[in-house]
């Protein structure tokens, strides 16, 4: 059977989806295809779910750990299973009404099941199916990584971010007395985090010296401490070099701490490692397709691969254009390609201003350039950090474990970059976002009359460090 459509999308996650959706609303045909389950990873074994648990942890682990005193701890029963079933039942309704529906509801937009394959310029195999484009969109994002350099991982059963996942085999559905991780980023810190709260022994194996050393070093200190205080246990310059299967129920991890060779046993190996494209085998090779020496899909700034007709967004493209692998920039960029492709519109991504958070506690945002990056720019530069201490809402609270860092230019006292470790980031990371993304000034964060007390004003008192000490302020002064 053969298909034509004014736009082929290869995946349907929230990339391919804006993509359809804006087609439709330019009155084109769209059609999407998926070789696993309708929605992609965010949906249904990534954001998601993660967010769905990683807040009822928080809730088990504050009952048993209250802040204040006068409160005594509360032991909730964990049901796990149940706990589990709830998060299913939260991914299928939010599947059907923000994905499955609006295919129903749009005659315009085609799912196909199966894995694509491009046999050319203009078109794909699904199965047995021929499906042809007019334009086609790579947006078939990205996968666990699982590292080739650790001795006996084919003989051992081991866990990946798609634990999260719901009725495929790869679900975990019994929580595991112990558990070693390997790999110290945000999946990793997030689910470690989750999985001790409710009551698992977690042990993380992290090659680099520091957690997260993309980050700003204050941000690595900062949560390195706060997970640690917590109870988990963090070893870095720990490179796994092999894996073996001690008995049913227990796997031991050989690594190289520091030169030496340590050994970590748990119940549950989950293999953290990071991410890679989802662009080997579907015949991009075979149409000329370029990717970069990772497996990213090259494009330009409007999106556009070196075959004319063909464009790819979303976590499949990496960090082309300065993107960053994350729903809400795959969705935004989906339109974009909708527009170019279809109505010839020749918008250019804007990449500058994209905030991002880890859904730790406390979490980590940030937006913008680190202090390093905006010294390799050539731009001179000042940062101040405050510590948490120092924002009255975090000592009322009892919540002073974090830091708050901001980079401006020191010619312009433009704002270039803004870290934030602390409870709520990822909601007060957008007032640092919206600021940047109208070139805001040291001075407007100071000016900016914020409530009092809140987190926000986290921003404020840091950017007023580089006038005064902070530390001899007193409540709401400039």
């Amino acid at each position: 059977m053969e298909n034509k459509f004014d736009l082929l999308i290869l995946g349907s996650g929230s990339t391919a989806f804006a993509a359809a959706i804006r087609a439709a609303e330019l009155g084109k045909t769209a059609a999407m295809t998926e070789m696993r389950t309708l929605g992609g990873t965010c949906v249904n074994r990534g954001c998601l779910p993660s967010k769905n648990l990683i807040e009822a942890a928080r809730i088990v682990w504050e009952s048993a750990h209250p802040r204040y005193k006068g409160l005594k701890p509360a032991r909730m029963k964990l049901d796990f299973a149940e706990l589990i079933s709830q998060k299913q039942e939260v991914v299928q309704s939010y599947r059907d009404k923000k994905y499955q529906s609006l295919v129903y509801e749009e005659d315009k937009i085609k799912v196909f099941e199966g894995k694509a394959e491009l046999v050319d310029a203009h078109t794909a195999r699904v199965g047995e199916q021929t499906l042809i484009g007019d334009q086609i969109l790579v947006a078939t994002g990205t996968r666990p990584i699982i590292p080739t350099t650790i001795e006996g991982l084919d003989n051992v059963p081991y866990l990946t971010s798609d634990l999260l996942t719901s009725n495929e085999a790869q679900e975990l559905k019994e929580l595991p007395e112990s558990m070693i991780i390997v790999g110290a980023g945000y999946i990793a810190l997030e689910l470690g985090q989750m999985f001790h709260r409710f009551g698992t022994k977690v042990t993380i194996l992290e090659r680099s010296q520091v957690i997260l050393p993309h980050y700003e070093p204050e941000v690595s200190d900062a949560l390195t401490f706060a997970l640690r205080e917590e109870g988990l246990k963090i070893v870095t310059e720990a490179l796994a070099v092999r894996v073996a299967q001690k008995s049913k129920d227990q796997i031991e991890v050989t690594a190289n701490v520091g030169g030496k060779e340590q050994s970590f046993k748990a119940q549950k190996l989950l293999i953290a490692a990071g991410r890679q494209p989802n662009t080997d085998g579907i015949g991009l090779e075979q149409v000329g397709v370029q990717l970069d020496e990772r497996g990213y899909v090259k494009v330009n700034v409007e999106l556009q691969t070196n075959v004319a007709n063909i464009w790819a967004a979303g976590d499949v493209i990496g960090n082309q254009t300065d993107s960053q692998p994350a729903t809400p920039v795959g969705a935004h960029d989906g339109v974009i390609v909708a527009k170019n492709a279809l109505a010839g519109a020749h918008q250019k991504v804007d990449h500058r201003v994209i905030p991002r958070v880890i859904f730790t506690d406390p979490q980590v945002a940030v937006v913008g350039k680190t202090d390093e990056e905006v010294v390799g720019s050539g731009v001179r530069c000042w940062c101040g950090t405050i510590p948490l201490d120092y924002v009255p809402r975090a000592g009322a609270t009892h919540q002073t474990n974090g830091i708050a860092k901001i980079v401006i230019d020191r010619d312009t006292q433009e704002v270039k970059g803004v870290s934030l470790v602390m409870p709520n980031a990822g909601e007060m990371i957008h007032e640092a976002a919206m600021a940047m993304r109208f070139h805001a000034k040291l001075e407007d964060f100071i000016d900016m009359i914020h409530v009092y007390p809140t987190m926000a004003e986290a921003l404020k008192i840091a950017a007023i460090s580089y006038f005064k000490d902070p530390a001899k302020l007193s409540c709401c002064a400039e």
